[in-house]
């Protein structure tokens, strides 16, 4: 007997953010432990590389010019400026994506989340929260990247962008990294269960089938009364 119901092919567009340092990067590459069933939007940036940045894996990277000339041509579903550097998703892959069926994960700052919504609000957005301030300020000075000044504005940053999390769909708190990549994973089957993803329901021949399962010749056998 086929299924009774009929769901949309097409993809899940998930939006990740929250402060720097809340683990949203982590989180995301642990999450292919438990799911292969997504993509993660790589987004461009005019910031440097980092010793530890794969270029055209972890980032696009281009020069300030080259971002600025492609916000002119209209790439980006949305690109905002954080600490002084852009950083932007390109449009073009994530329909095709989606209409494969893959979910597509966007791991972008809270401003341009903001813009995603205006655009998309249909999209689904997870806020990955630190457990406490402190260890926030913990984990930005352990990763060892950034400068004095940089720190310091990333820590300031991050009280007013965990004031945003109420504009978004679901909040994790990343204090185990196992745990909280089980929550998001978790949210993402069960927005793929949702009944408005329901295309159609099969029930045309059911009360047929149904006669056939009753006048089965082995029915009496399962039935003990």
């Amino acid at each position: 007997m086929s299924n009774i119901i009929k769901t949309k092919e097409r993809g899940n567009l998930i939006v990740i953010s929250g402060p720097s340092g809340a683990g949203k990067d982590s989180i995301v590459e642990k999450l292919k432990e438990y799911n292969n069933n997504f993509w993660v939007s790589i987004s461009m940036t005019s910031r440097e590389p980092r010793s530890n940045d794969i270029p055209n894996e972890t980032y696009y990277f281009v020069s300030r010019e080259e971002f600025e000339r492609r916000i002119n041509d209209g790439i980006f579903l949305e690109y905002a400026i954080y600490n002084d550097n852009y950083y932007g998703t390109p449009r073009d892959i994530i329909s095709e994506k989606l209409d494969k069926g893959l979910d597509v994960i966007l791991v972008i700052e809270i401003q341009g989340a903001l813009k995603v919504k205006e655009l998309i609000p249909e999209a689904i957005f997870i806020f990955i929260m630190p457990p406490s301030m402190n260890e926030l300020r913990r984990r930005l000075i352990n990763r060892g990247t950034d400068s004095k000044d940089k720190i310091f504005n990333r820590f300031k940053t991050a009280y007013k962008e965990i004031n945003e999390v109420t504009k978004y769909n679901y909040v994790v708190v990343n204090d185990e990294i196992d745990v909280a990549t089980k929550k998001v994973n978790a949210i993402l089957l069960s927005e793929r269960c949702r009944v408005d993803r329901i295309e159609d329901i099969y029930l045309n021949n059911m009360e047929e089938e149904l006669h056939e399962l009753l006048i089965d010749k082995d029915l009496d056998n399962d039935i003990k009364i």
